[in-house]
């Protein structure tokens, strides 16, 4: 019996049985390196690298390893989007609105002040056609994009003075991820674009006079309480921040069909592992910086305000120029507007509703 009719008669089991590896085990050997926009420090992501490079080699027997390095091992946090155009490595994994510099349709990929959060995102990528439109705009920059990560709803970052009202915004020195600097700027800050393992000496000497990351879980790992005593929340740049690995298209091309499926296979496993690994190691992390000393606070209302309009305003501007940007935000934003509507009659009513009910301790 030839190899086709012993799969179409037996089906997989049948082929387990016989002895027969499946073909994806059948195919010659591939290695590729893999350079994160993070540091090891930052294991959770990092580790959604690691959980990426891991899946690929199980899925395949060990004949599609990953290597994968840090930031700073091959090539600098921010450089990973031209060594992966350049071909230097094969693929990255990283944020992309760090390279809204290039242009500012990277931040649509990643986040941007005010949008969609962590499902919402998940949901236009799969379900909308945030997938479609953000492969067709970085084929312009020789890579193919994978969902691998989100971190869900941020928090507003490390001050070392008290934000009372937009007064205390002006001037303020602040390191502040991506696209979220633009409307800082516009609200009278100084945004400030650091790589996460620098920003704390930066707060430390008073470099600058406060610093974003993630959130509680990552935060503590850093130190930031240490240096900065008031956090404030919510993230209003960080809604729902997709991580993407990035990858060189020739090279992802040059995979069999099976080794683009274990590809897309293990990209999702890292997307639900990021997310899943924040939201459960968050809580314990807030409790602790509150018990050393952490003051929350909320973002007065005018400044929420305020970064509200400055972005609806910003995001009006840069279409009119670019037109990349004009098309993948016109659908973002209509998505962004059914997902609210919808959202609203179920997440948040009833997040409302059992948060009131752990405030009056009735659970």
């Amino acid at each position: 019996m030839d190899r086709r009719s012993l799969i179409k008669n037996a089906g997989i089991a049948g082929v387990l049985a016989s002895g027969i590896a499946p073909a994806v085990h059948a195919q010659a050997a591939i290695r590729w390196r893999l350079a994160s926009s993070f540091p090891k420090s930052l294991d959770t992501l990092y580790g959604g690298a690691e959980v990426f490079a891991a899946r690929v080699k199980a899925m395949t027997g060990g004949k599609f390893e990953i290597s994968t390095h840090a930031a700073g091992e091959l090539m600098p946090a921010f450089g990973v989007v031209d060594g992966v155009q350049q071909g230097t490595v094969e693929a990255a994994h990283t944020a992309p609105y760090y390279f809204f510099g290039k242009n500012e349709v990277f931040a649509l990929g990643c986040a941007i002040p005010f949008g969609l959060n962590s499902r919402q995102m998940t949901a236009w990528m799969h379900e909308g056609n945030g997938l479609k439109l953000m492969r067709e705009f970085y084929a312009k920059y020789n890579i193919i994009n994978f969902p691998a990560g989100n971190t869900g709803a941020q928090m507003g970052g490390w001050y070392r003075k008290e934000v009372k009202s937009m007064a205390d915004i002006k001037g303020l020195k602040f390191r502040v991820g991506g696209f979220a600097g633009k409307v800082v700027e516009r609200m009278g800050g100084v945004p400030q674009n650091i790589p996460g393992g620098e920003i704390y000496q930066a707060l430390e000497k008073g470099t600058i006079d406060a610093a974003e990351w993630v959130g509680p879980y990552d935060d503590l790992k850093l130190g930031f309480h240490k240096v900065a005593q008031y956090y404030y929340y919510p993230g209003w740049w960080e809604v729902g921040p997709e991580l993407d690995v990035f990858i060189n298209t020739k090279a992802y091309e040059a995979l069999s069909a099976e080794y683009k499926a274990v590809v897309q296979a293990a990209a999702a496993e890292a997307h639900v592992y990021v997310q899943a690994r924040y939201d459960g190691r968050n809580p314990d992390a807030l409790k602790t910086l509150v018990a050393q000393g952490t003051k929350l606070r909320p973002f007065p209302a005018d400044v929420m305000n305020t970064a509200f309009k400055e972005a609806m305003a910003l995001y009006s501007e840069i279409g009119a120029k670019n037109e990349d940007w004009k098309k993948v935000y016109a659908d973002y934003a209509k998505f962004r507007q059914e997902e609210n509507l919808w959202f609203q009659f179920t997440e948040a009513s009833l997040d409302n509703f059992m948060q009131a009910q752990v405030k009056a301790k009735k659970l």
